[in-house]
This record gives C-alpha cells, sequence and structure tokens, in this order.
C-alpha cells in the first residue's frame, strides 16, 4: 500500500503565492516520477508538472499555461515532491492531485500509480 499526504493549498490574491507538498509512504522501493494534477469545476483533469528520473537525472515538464511562474522539485530522500507556485492568477483556481508512480517492494512488474486526495487552491482576483 501506497499512501499520498498533500498539504499546502489554500487560498491567495492574483500575483501570489503557495507551495504545495506531497509525500509518498509505504512499501516503495523506487519512484519513477511524481507530478501534480489539477482539475477546475467542468473541466477535465490536467497535468500540471512531472518530475521523472533517468538514472540519476531528473527532469521536469510543465503546463505550457504555468511554464516560467511554476516550479516542481523532488525530495528524494524523503519521497516528497514540492509544486512552488508563483504569480497565481485565478484560472490556477482547482483541486490539485498529487501523482507517483514508482516500484513496491519485492515487485518489478506493474508499476504502481498512486493519487493524493486533492488539496484546493483557490486565486481570487
Amino acid at each position: 500500500q501506497v499512501q499520498l499526504v498533500e498539504s499546502g493549498g489554500g487560498l491567495v490574491q492574483a500575483g501570489g503565492s503557495l507551495r504545495l507538498s506531497c509525500a509518498a509512504s509505504g512499501s516503495i522501493s523506487r519512484i519513477n516520477a511524481m507530478g501534480w494534477y489539477r482539475q477546475a469545476p467542468g473541466k477535465q483533469r490536467e497535468l500540471v508538472a512531472v518530475i521523472s528520473s533517468s538514472g540519476s537525472t531528473n527532469y521536469a515538464n510543465y503546463a505550457d499555461s504555468v511554464k516560467g511562474r511554476f516550479i516542481i522539485s523532488r525530495d528524494n530522500a524523503n519521497n516528497t515532491v514540492y509544486l512552488q507556485m508563483n504569480s497565481l492568477k485565478p484560472e490556477d483556481t482547482a483541486v490539485y492531485y498529487c501523482n507517483v508512480r514508482g516500484l513496491r517492494v519485492g515487485v518489478q512488474l506493474p508499476a504502481f500509480t498512486s493519487w493524493g486526495q486533492g488539496t484546493q487552491v483557490t486565486v481570487s482576483s
């Protein structure tokens, strides 16, 4: 069982900042990718940012709508991913979900996918 605990959501004014955190725990052997998705009312869930590993190198990818404003980072030792959100806009308002993919202890295949419960981010104009 892999559990994700999210925190950091809240209400901010446009132009403000928030930092989301997501900590993964459980029988995890390795994490291949950690990311953030969001879903606004009446819209599909969309990828915001993801950080994945290839060997010792981490790769970050962002949705076009958040490039230059959001930064995703990862603390491998604590299986934690962060999303620093700067210059927030009202259109960033959504429920943000953490997603983690990796391998369980003693299991090579298949990789697991785990979702957090979601944290509300509201940006006022």
